[in-house]
């Protein structure tokens, strides 16, 4: 994160100086430039420096070497933008400070200027005097005048002395040089010619201004940049390359605790002497941990103009990293897992379904796994997909399972998921199982009563811990799920046949709900016959067009009304779905001449659905399978009672307002089970 800023001078010379960033650096309105001289050149800088008034914030110091060095240090966050000094003193300034500094150079006409001045006194030999080496220019312009002029140069201000008095004992007459040197030949009694013209110094300080203004820019952008650095939520730090930190944010040097102040320009393995260790040699990613914390820490090159000078670590807390994969695993399922049904799918205006209706809404406010009891075909699934859809987990996967369509094996690498090379033919790389799957959303196990007695205690401690063990690991995964369950049966039954586990039935039976049969909702019969008629009709294209509304629905059912309405329904709204998508197959090849359905009629009927009209002896045996069915709705209502005891700690009054039933119906009900 090194840079340089170039100004150009009027006279061709380029000043290069590196700029490091301060963040306490105070970036005035107007430029700050701080003139050094003294003697000659001091009067000189004060005659121009008011003509700068406007344009920049000037200041003529009578300082030089170490006590310019220390004027500047002592200034702190309000040091000058630019330096400008002559000779030796700028050349020395250079070296000690990071400010840059622009050296007055005299031009050619100075020195032409200063040397016919030095002849016109007399016949005598002249010296010209600078600081570091003679500019190749100037004495091609010396020999082309073939003028016998000596050239000497001095760095310091020993070496000016020096210097003076060599030059006194060979005899020079006349000196031609900066103020030190003009100051020097002056006390040894020789006659001095200062060197230095109000161009050369309205030179130096249009370079400075344009330097100057380069260096508030190079400020203003490094702060941005700062300023990035330091709204990041990661750790970051820069280093040069020898390990010297170039740039930090607050961040990580928090979580280092050392002041990010005071960091720049020292070793990081100074500074964090263990981190330095268990930092990555190359490119790459590594686990390294700080003050107890782990982070995953990543290296790349920071490559300035001259290539890779330095690297870039950034720090990144692992927690953070675990919950975005899990942010990320959730959304990426999101569109493979989602619930279809609304509440509005729930066809059915009868009483039961009314009190289904309101306990999906207010289920769904809740976090709380809620069991689903219900008759195969009842629409548990859609009940469960609908308080999914109101809950605030609506964003993320509704993942279904049927846990007694699997065999026992099989269902347990669906739903924990397993390790690379857990069993033979496991997947490489692994695979994370329908719990994870879930996470952040719902999970709903459909006919829980079926799942084997070991799944169930894997299970029971997911839903205690809310953390996952895949196959063939010993690494737990933290999930966050909401669990729906369902079954057809009565689960106190398989506990008390052993084949279902008491504890997970309570945990399980948080909140529940029974679904009503479809016989005992002959209210809601017909409406849902012509919408799932409707529904199918719309799907065939021969129908399409002539079964388009609810009213072309009810006109073609209208004949069978009664049948539908007598017939028990054992497969309920399923079985009802399956006989209306016969009805459709023969609607759609009966004579579409007049563009109208006729209505069907009893014959009909029989013909593509004689379940309907079973004999006698079939009638019997269809009464004592309905007589079941009444028996084990019995079961689910009494399952359904005990839990809202339960969680009422045995309160009856309050079970039955939370029933909305009476005391009464509540005895009647758990007597006629047993």
């Amino acid at each position: 994160m090194r840079r340089c800023a170039r100004a150009r001078s009027h006279d061709g010379v380029c000043s290069v100086s590196r700029l490091p960033f301060d963040q306490s650096f105070d970036v005035s309105p107007r430029p700050r430039i701080w003139a050094f001289g003294i003697s000659r050149l001091r009067d000189l800088l004060f005659e121009i420096a008011g003509e700068y008034d406007e344009r920049a914030d000037l200041r003529v110091v009578s300082r030089a070497y170490d006590d310019a060095v220390r004027e500047v240090e002592a200034a702190g966050a309000r040091r000058p933008d630019v330096i400008v000094a002559g000779g030796s003193n700028a050349a020395y300034l250079k070296t000690r400070l990071s400010v840059p500094v622009v050296q007055i150079g005299p031009t050619g006409f100075d020195v032409m200027h200063s040397l016919a001045r030095a002849r016109r006194q007399g016949e005598r030999q002249v010296a010209l005097v600078m600081p570091g080496e003679t500019p190749p220019e100037v004495r091609d312009f010396v020999m082309a005048y073939g003028l016998d002029i000596v050239f000497a140069s001095y760095r310091s201000a020993e070496d000016a002395e020096a210097c003076v008095h060599a030059l006194r004992e060979q005899g020079v007459g006349a000196i031609v040089g900066p103020g030190l040197i003009a100051d020097l030949a002056a006390a040894a009694g020789i006659d001095a010619v200062f060197l230095y013209s109000h161009a050369s110094i309205r030179r130096g300080f249009e370079t400075a201004l344009d330097l100057a203004e380069a260096t508030r820019v190079e400020v203003k952008r490094r702060r941005h940049i700062d300023n990035l650095l330091q709204h990041l939520r990661d750790g970051v730090v820069a280093l040069d390359a020898s390990g010297r930190v170039e740039a930090i944010n607050r961040r990580l040097a928090q979580a280092l605790d050392i002041d990010a102040g005071h960091a720049v320009g020292r070793a990081l393995a100074e500074l964090a002497p263990d981190l330095s260790r268990a930092l990555p040699d190359t490119d790459g990613d590594v686990l390294a941990s700080i003050r107890g914390v782990s982070y995953l820490v990543h290296r790349g090159p920071l490559v300035g103009d001259s290539g890779e000078d330095g690297v870039v670590l950034t720090f990144q807390e692992s927690r953070a990293v675990e919950r975005l994969d899990r942010t990320l695993r959730s959304k990426q399922l999101t569109h493979q897992f989602s619930a279809r049904y609304r509440l509005d799918d729930l066809i059915g205006e009868s009483a039961s379904m009314q009190r289904v209706k309101t306990l999906v809404k207010r289920y769904a406010k809740s976090d709380a796994t809620v069991l689903v009891l219900g008759e195969s075909g009842t629409g548990k699934e859609m009940v469960a997909q609908s308080i999914h859809r109101l809950s605030a987990r609506r964003e993320f996967p509704f993942v279904a399972i049927n846990c007694g369509a699997f065999p026992e094996a099989l269902l347990e690498s669906e739903l924990f998921g397993y390790e690379e090379g857990a069993f033979t033919g496991a997947r490489k790389g692994g695979k994370a199982g329908l719990i994870e799957a879930a996470h952040r959303g719902t999970l709903f196990l459909d006919e829980i009563g079926e799942m084997p007695l070991p799944l169930q205690s894997r299970l029971l401690r997911v839903l205690q811990e809310r953390e996952v063990v895949r196959l063939g690991s010993t690494e737990p995964t933290r999930v966050d799920i909401r669990v729906i369950a369902a079954t057809h049966g009565a689960l106190t039954e398989r506990i008390a046949g052993g084949s279902f586990r008491a504890d997970l039935y309570y945990r399980l039976n948080i909140l529940s709900m029974a679904l009503p049969p479809l016989r005992e909702r002959v209210d809601d019969m017909m409406p849902l016959a012509e919408a799932l008629l409707l529904q199918a009709a719309r799907r065939e294209p021969r129908l399409a067009a002539r079964v388009r509304n609810d009213e072309a629905v009810a006109r073609v059912l209208a004949g069978v009304e009664e049948t539908l309405c007598g017939y028990a329904w054992p497969g309920n709204v399923r079985e009802l779905q399956n006989v209306i998508e016969r009805i459709v197959v023969e609607l759609a090849d009966m004579d579409s001449a007049s563009g109208t359905i006729a209505p069907l009629d009893v014959e009909t009927m029989r013909t593509i659905a004689p379940e309907l009209f079973a004999g006698r002896g079939e009638m019997q045996a269809d009464s004592k399978a309905a007589k079941t069915l009444r028996e084990r709705s019995r079961h689910v209502e009494a399952d359904q009672i005990r839990a809202a005891l339960a969680a009422c700690n045995g309160d009856r009054d309050q079970a039955c307002r939370v029933l909305g039933i009476s005391k009464t119906t509540l005895w009647r009900k758990l007597n006629a089970v047993r």
